[in-house]
Protein backbone atom coordinates (compact mmCIF):
# COMPACT_ATOMS: atom_id res chain seq x y z
CA UNK A 1 0.00 0.00 0.00
CA UNK A 2 1.21 3.76 -0.79
CA UNK A 3 -0.24 6.69 1.19
CA UNK A 4 -2.62 8.52 -0.89
CA UNK A 5 -3.35 11.52 0.97
CA UNK A 6 -4.49 12.86 4.14
CA UNK A 7 -8.57 13.90 5.03
CA UNK A 8 -10.40 15.97 7.58
CA UNK A 9 -14.05 15.60 8.45
CA UNK A 10 -15.31 19.07 9.06
CA UNK A 11 -18.25 20.46 9.98
CA UNK A 12 -18.07 24.11 8.73
CA UNK A 13 -16.92 23.42 5.08
CA UNK A 14 -17.30 27.05 3.85
CA UNK A 15 -15.29 28.37 7.52
CA UNK A 16 -12.87 25.45 6.50
CA UNK A 17 -12.14 26.12 2.73
CA UNK A 18 -11.13 29.68 3.70
CA UNK A 19 -8.96 29.15 6.54
CA UNK A 20 -7.44 26.62 4.26
CA UNK A 21 -7.34 28.70 1.18
CA UNK A 22 -7.01 32.58 2.93
CA UNK A 23 -5.09 32.03 5.92
CA UNK A 24 -2.59 28.42 4.89
CA UNK A 25 -2.69 29.56 1.01
CA UNK A 26 -3.74 26.12 -0.39
CA UNK A 27 -5.21 26.30 -3.79
CA UNK A 28 -9.01 25.45 -3.42
CA UNK A 29 -11.03 25.31 -6.34
CA UNK A 30 -14.16 24.21 -5.04
CA UNK A 31 -17.34 26.34 -3.82
CA UNK A 32 -17.64 26.99 -0.14
CA UNK A 33 -20.77 24.66 -0.42
CA UNK A 34 -19.10 21.62 -1.39
CA UNK A 35 -19.56 18.67 0.70
CA UNK A 36 -16.05 17.07 -0.37
CA UNK A 37 -12.70 19.09 -1.49
CA UNK A 38 -10.05 17.39 -3.31
CA UNK A 39 -6.56 18.99 -3.94
CA UNK A 40 -2.75 18.48 -3.89
CA UNK A 41 -0.53 20.48 -1.74
CA UNK A 42 2.93 20.08 -2.53
CA UNK A 43 2.48 16.61 -4.18
CA UNK A 44 0.03 15.13 -1.38
CA UNK A 45 -3.75 14.94 -1.67
CA UNK A 46 -5.51 16.57 0.52
CA UNK A 47 -9.25 16.22 1.30
CA UNK A 48 -12.18 18.17 3.63
CA UNK A 49 -14.69 16.03 3.95
CA UNK A 50 -18.04 17.20 5.08
CA UNK A 51 -18.66 15.28 8.26
CA UNK A 52 -22.89 14.96 8.17
CA UNK A 53 -22.52 13.52 4.49
CA UNK A 54 -19.67 11.35 5.23
CA UNK A 55 -21.91 9.78 8.73
CA UNK A 56 -24.92 9.32 5.74
CA UNK A 57 -22.48 7.83 3.23
CA UNK A 58 -21.00 5.10 6.17
CA UNK A 59 -24.15 4.79 8.05
CA UNK A 60 -22.16 5.77 11.29
CA UNK A 61 -22.09 8.88 13.89
CA UNK A 62 -17.96 9.83 14.85
CA UNK A 63 -17.48 11.67 17.70
CA UNK A 64 -14.38 13.49 18.05
CA UNK A 65 -13.03 15.63 21.39
CA UNK A 66 -14.12 19.15 22.19
CA UNK A 67 -11.60 21.95 22.14
CA UNK A 68 -7.79 21.28 20.56
CA UNK A 69 -7.96 17.95 18.89
CA UNK A 70 -4.92 16.20 19.71
CA UNK A 71 -5.58 13.07 17.89
CA UNK A 72 -2.93 13.64 14.87
CA UNK A 73 -1.32 16.71 13.16
CA UNK A 74 -0.90 18.34 10.17
CA UNK A 75 2.85 19.45 9.10
CA UNK A 76 3.66 22.02 6.80
CA UNK A 77 7.81 22.66 5.91
CA UNK A 78 9.10 26.02 5.55
CA UNK A 79 13.16 26.44 4.38
CA UNK A 80 14.48 28.96 6.60
CA UNK A 81 13.56 29.50 10.64
CA UNK A 82 12.49 32.84 9.52
CA UNK A 83 9.82 31.56 7.64
CA UNK A 84 8.80 29.58 10.33
CA UNK A 85 8.27 32.52 12.83
CA UNK A 86 6.68 34.73 9.61
CA UNK A 87 4.41 32.07 8.85
CA UNK A 88 3.52 31.84 12.50
CA UNK A 89 3.07 35.58 12.32
CA UNK A 90 0.78 35.72 9.21
CA UNK A 91 -1.75 32.76 10.26
CA UNK A 92 -2.20 34.32 13.73
CA UNK A 93 -3.10 37.71 11.55
CA UNK A 94 -5.39 35.68 9.98
CA UNK A 95 -7.26 33.96 12.50
CA UNK A 96 -5.54 31.04 13.43
CA UNK A 97 -5.53 30.05 16.63
CA UNK A 98 -2.08 30.23 18.64
CA UNK A 99 -1.32 27.16 20.21
CA UNK A 100 2.55 27.00 20.29
CA UNK A 101 4.54 30.20 19.64
CA UNK A 102 8.26 29.29 17.13
CA UNK A 103 10.37 27.73 19.59
CA UNK A 104 13.74 26.19 18.27
CA UNK A 105 14.13 22.90 19.88
CA UNK A 106 16.97 20.93 21.40
CA UNK A 107 16.77 18.75 18.12
CA UNK A 108 17.73 21.43 15.56
CA UNK A 109 13.99 22.17 14.08
CA UNK A 110 12.32 25.43 14.84
CA UNK A 111 8.39 24.59 15.14
CA UNK A 112 5.01 26.48 15.90
CA UNK A 113 1.86 25.08 15.93
CA UNK A 114 -1.79 27.09 15.13
CA UNK A 115 -4.99 25.30 14.69
CA UNK A 116 -7.48 25.30 12.24
CA UNK A 117 -11.19 26.66 13.15
CA UNK A 118 -12.25 22.88 13.94
CA UNK A 119 -9.54 22.56 16.53
CA UNK A 120 -7.28 20.65 13.96
CA UNK A 121 -3.37 20.36 14.93
CA UNK A 122 -1.22 22.21 12.88
CA UNK A 123 2.87 22.24 12.63
CA UNK A 124 4.46 25.05 10.92
CA UNK A 125 8.68 24.07 11.17
CA UNK A 126 11.95 23.97 9.66
CA UNK A 127 15.19 22.00 9.78
CA UNK A 128 16.76 25.76 8.24
CA UNK A 129 17.19 24.13 4.75
CA UNK A 130 14.82 23.25 2.31
CA UNK A 131 12.92 19.87 1.95
CA UNK A 132 14.50 16.84 1.11
CA UNK A 133 12.57 13.63 0.74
Amino acid sequence: MKLDGVGLLVHDMARMIRFYRDVLGFEIQEAEDAVNVYLIKDGTLFMLYERKNFEKMTGRKYQYVAGLNGHFEIALYVDTFAEVDQQYREAVGKGAVPVLEPTTEPWGQRTCYIADPEGNLIEIGSFDRPFAR
